[in-house]
């Protein structure tokens, strides 16, 4: 279920960024004294410097400030839907250097209830959206659709049915209230079954016990537990593991485009 576009766009910007930066600064420094005074700037000069000042700006933006992303698929169904473009805070739980994401600075940490972005577990190239669940040391529980953590039962209470407008079914809505005092939506199909099937051999593996109800993690140092909003449609650590602090993206906040449903702009993402 993937919550991302597959390029790295990073590394592309950065690239455009250091070959307009040469550009520019080849220019100022040697290019522009060997030329006539009254001579016109060689096209590739003006583009280069016109566009380094530019391509700049969204990088650092891009990069320590805010990033856009796009939801693909449902499984964060009903907190985001399909179409749904949307805003990630990067300096939320530390800046981290562009394109290698090493943290230079600690700001924050991931608390239960975030929805957060991270880099795909199996594959790096991806960005993954889910929630946060477990944060190192909790033991998590899912067991017949019961959350725990830390041998504690997440608060939840029923609310009206979900109708999936695309599909034209119902899923069992509730509101969960994590520890951290955030509420959210989840859903649950009632005929889907708890077992969690196609589990991958992922780092850590033996911190966690699989049954016939589900599965319940013990969450290792610098790693988080994430979960999908939509229970029974979202492939997340119940099934590939555990998220390193070292593939955090940031925390998703806002709602900022829909084509299809208009009245999701402008909507905060609790």
């Amino acid at each position: 279920m993937k919550e991302s576009i597959t390029v790295n766009f990073a590394l592309i910007l950065f690239c455009l960024l250091l070959v307009s930066a040469v550009v520019w600064f080849a220019d100022v420094l040697v290019l522009r004294k060997r030329r006539a005074p009254d001579a016109r700037d060689p096209w590739w000069v003006e583009y280069g410097a016109s566009f380094f000042p530019v391509i700049l700006f969204v990088f650092v933006l891009r990069s320590f400030i805010v990033e856009p992303f796009k939801i693909p698929s449902g499984s964060m169904i009903p907190t985001l839907l399909v179409g749904d473009f949307i805003l990630v805070n990067k300096f939320t739980y530390g800046i981290r250097l562009p394109v290698i994401n090493k943290k230079i600075i600690d700001l924050d940490t991931p608390q239960r209830g975030d929805v957060m972005v991270f880099r795909y577990p199996e594959d790096p190239s991806l960005d993954y959206i889910k929630r946060v669940i477990g944060v190192p040391g909790d033991r998590v529980a899912y067991q017949n659709k019961q959350l725990t953590v830390n041998g504690e039962p997440v608060e939840k209470r029923r609310i009206d049915d979900y109708l999936h407008p695309e599909r034209l079914y119902y899923s069992r809505q509730f509101v969960e209230r994590a520890s951290s005092g955030a509420e959210y939506r989840v859903l649950n199909d009632q005929d889907a079954p708890a077992f969690i099937s196609d589990v991958a051999r992922f780092p850590y593996r033996e911190n966690c016990l699989y049954n016939n109800s589900g599965v319940i993690c013990t969450v290792p140092e610098g790693h988080y537990f994430m979960m999908g909003d939509n229970r029974d449609n979202s492939r997340d650590s119940r099934f590939w593991g555990f998220v390193a602090d070292g593939d955090i993206v940031g925390k998703a906040f806002f709602i900022w485009l829909n084509f299809n449903d208009w009245k999701r702009v402008g909507s905060s993402i609790r």
